[in-house]
Formats: C-alpha cells, sequence, structure tokens
C-alpha cells in the first residue's frame, strides 16, 4: 500500500464528521421518543412498540457511533507509529570507516551526517551558521539591498519540459554574473511565469547576491532580500498579481527558489504553483499548502545533504535520488563533484518525466500544468545586485582631561 501521511488525519477527521452526525441522530431519535409519550395512553400496545423501535434504534446508532470512534483513535495512533518510526529512520546514519576515509566529495548521505549529527542545529536561530553570521566583526555576512536592472529582453522559441529548464538555467549560471531569468508563456490565452534562479557564483565581486555570502542569506535568513527582488522582476517584465508562476533553482539557487514558497509577500501578490530544485539543501524549508515541489538529489552530491535535514514527503513534494554513478570527464575540473553537475540533474529531470510513477507523473503533470506546451515566449533577464558595504569613518578623540584636583598629570602617572 502506498499513502501518504496526512491522509490518515484526513480519513480520521472523515471518521470525526461521521461521530458528529451520528451524535445529532441520536439526539434527534431521543426527541421523538419524547413525542411519542403522549400517545402511549391512547394505544398502549402500539404506543410501547413504537417508543421501543426507537429507542432501540437509537441504542444501534449509538453503538455504531461507538465504533466509529474506537477505528478513529486507532488511525491517529497509527499515524503517530508511522510519524515516530519515519522520524527514527531519517536519523543521520553512523558512516562507515571506509566513509569516513573519504577524502573528496564526500556523498549525501556523509554531509546530512556531519551537519545534522555534528551541528544538529546549524541553521536555527541560536545555531553555529547563524551565530557566525550575526558576528560583529562580519557585518558584510549579514543581507544588504538588492537591485535589479533589465539587462536583455527578446521572444524565443523555448521547451519549458523540467530537463531543458535544467539546461537553460545551466547556460545562465555560466554567466556568472547575478542574473536571473524570467519567462513569460501563453497557457491557454492566459500568462504564466517561469523564474530562473541560478547557483553560487564564487568568483564574482561581492556585490553579486549569488556569491558565497548568498548561502548565508538563503539558508541562514530566508532570502530576506533575494525574495523581494525576484518580486521586483517579475513585476517589470510584466507580471499581474495572481499570475502563476513557476521557480527553478540550482544549488543555492534552489534554496532562494523554495524560500519564495513560504515568503507571505511574495505569495500574496503571486500564484507560486511550483518549485523545482535540484542538488539544494532544502529539508529545512516548509512550502505554504497547495504549493508542489520536486527536489532532484544525487547520492554522490554532497550539497543536498549540508543542511542535515531531510526533505518533507507529503502529498505536494517530491524528491527524487538519482543512484547512476557519474564521473568528472577526464581533463575537465571537477569542481565540488560530478554529482552536483546541472546536466547530471538535466539527464535525472528527463527521467522523471518519462516515469509512470504516480506520484512523478502527478507532480510533473502540476509542472506542465502551469508552464504549459510551450513555443515562443517572452525572455527577460534581470541583473540582481548587492549594496556595497557601507565604509564607517574612524574617529581619533583626543584623551580626556584629568579629573579636576590633580595636577602634574602625565601619561604615565596620575600624582595629586
Amino acid at each position: 500500500m502506498s499513502f501518504q501521511l496526512e491522509e490518515l488525519l484526513r480519513g480520521a477527521g472523515k471518521l470525526d464528521d461521521l461521530v458528529q452526525q451520528l451524535v445529532d441522530i441520536e439526539e434527534e431519535a431521543r426527541r421523538v421518543q419524547d413525542c411519542l409519550e403522549p400517545f402511549l395512553y391512547d394505544s398502549y400496545d402500539t404506543g410501547c412498540n413504537a417508543i421501543n423501535a426507537v429507542a432501540e434504534s437509537r441504542k444501534e446508532v449509538g453503538r455504531v457511533r461507538q465504533e466509529l470512534l474506537e477505528v478513529s483513535g486507532s488511525v491517529r495512533a497509527s499515524h503517530r507509529d508511522y510519524v515516530e518510526a519515519e522520524a527514527k529512520n531519517a536519523l543521520p546514519r553512523l558512516p562507515t570507516f571506509d566513509e569516513m576515509k573519504l577524502a573528496w566529495p564526500p556523498t549525501r548521505d556523509m554531509s546530512n551526517y556531519l551537519a545534522g549529527a555534528v551541528f544538529p542545529y546549524w541553521t536555527s536561530s541560536g545555531g553555529v551558521a547563524r551565530g557566525v553570521l550575526e558576528s560583529p566583526l562580519r557585518p558584510d555576512l549579514r543581507p544588504r539591498p538588492v537591485s535589479v536592472e533589465r539587462v536583455d529582453e527578446s521572444v524565443a522559441d523555448v521547451d519549458p519540459s523540467m530537463a531543458e529548464s535544467l539546461r537553460r538555467l545551466e547556460r545562465l549560471h555560466a554567466r556568472n554574473s547575478g542574473e536571473i531569468e524570467v519567462i513569460r508563456f501563453d497557457n491557454n490565452g492566459s500568462a504564466s511565469w517561469m523564474v530562473l534562479i541560478p547557483g553560487t557564483q564564487p568568483d564574482s565581486p561581492p556585490t553579486n547576491p549569488f556569491d558565497i555570502q548568498g548561502i548565508g542569506e538563503a539558508l541562514g535568513y530566508g532570502s530576506e532580500e533575494v525574495v523581494p527582488a525576484v518580486g521586483a522582476a517579475l513585476r517589470e517584465a510584466g507580471a499581474e498579481a495572481g499570475d502563476q508562476v513557476v521557480a527553478v533553482g540550482h544549488s543555492q539557487g534552489g534554496i532562494h527558489a523554495m524560500n519564495l514558497s513560504r515568503d507571505k509577500a511574495f505569495l500574496s501578490e503571486f500564484d507560486l504553483k511550483y518549485v523545482l530544485t535540484a542538488g539544494a539543501p532544502v529539508g529545512s524549508i516548509s512550502a505554504e499548502p497547495g504549493i508542489n515541489s520536486l527536489h532532484l538529489e544525487h547520492v554522490q552530491d554532497w550539497v543536498p545533504g549540508t543542511d542535515g535535514r531531510v526533505n518533507a514527503d507529503n502529498r505536494d513534494r517530491v524528491t527524487v535520488t538519482l543512484t547512476n554513478e557519474v564521473k568528472t570527464p577526464e581533463g575537465e575540473d571537477p569542481g565540488i563533484g560530478p554529482g552536483h553537475d546541472q546536466e547530471n540533474y538535466a539527464a535525472g529531470a528527463e527521467l522523471v518525466e518519462a516515469s509512470r510513477d504516480e506520484s512523478l507523473a502527478a507532480s510533473t503533470a502540476a509542472f506542465a500544468g502551469v508552464v504549459g506546451a510551450g513555443g515562443v515566449a517572452k525572455v527577460t533577464r534581470f541583473k540582481l545586485e548587492r549594496a556595497p558595504m557601507q565604509v564607517q569613518a574612524s574617529v581619533i578623540r583626543p584623551a580626556a582631561p584629568p579629573p579636576s584636583g590633580y595636577e602634574g598629570w602625565s601619561r604615565n602617572k596620575v600624582r595629586p
């Protein structure tokens, strides 16, 4: 049997509704009994029979009500047991000795273990990472305002599939310029939008919000400056309030994309329907109800495990783990490992789109329902730029004069 745990609670809720209906029926039967009593003296035999029949019916309804209460309690107990079992299964696995000797790159399970076991609360408000980000010694690590500038606008034939969207995102990432891409689709006469958010671009100036510092903003601050910038880019591209949006992000970009799904200001303006991430640590982010998401991870990619959290598994959220062995082609830079490569994830997305698995079929249908069949679309690139650090001027103050009553004050001693 395949089901979502939330369906157990939904079923228990329906049983509770039935129980309440039966309570109302019992109360109505009692009122019927009361109404029959005055007629008891007109025809004692038939009156008694009628009252007894109603009373027996009320008793039978009460029996069924009690059985439903017991079933509802059992369903809730089953839900509790499943949740506890899944929580135990989600605990980081202790690595073997051979795995501990692994040099580079580590696996997803290894990074998940290290992040979850060594620093279990590193992304929480009082965690290790947040403590570093809030340090007065490193004000440059805290978020700064992000501005949005239109770079280019064109009309192109766009394939809106998951795989091609990730390949398009890879080309955007290669520009290494802090740019995002906003695509307008005409889906059955209505405008829908796709936002592509690149991953970390380390070799860029500190004004690029997708540099190393951007990881801290994404994980530690909920993308508090990037999310409004994405909203501004959508408005500048022509998106209107209530328009449907799909967000696609790789690595750090996936964290920003998922943060859109819980940002109340963004969601109050746009109808975010779907988030697609690849190689992104998003286990600590929960989308608002009704927003579908698909997360692609690879066993050889250590990045998705760096938050130490396992992605939630519910009706709207699906995680796909790729297990094929991947290697860096000879002579090419391995970067942070072949498992994190975007083409690797694009190939995985092709498998997802071809799968007949019910969860994947439902998820890909939700994605396609927003972007449509593709074709000619308006493509707008925007450059996001983080405000530079404000330079604080140093002020040298003269030494305070000696207290009154002291004479012969010197730098080395004070004489009365």
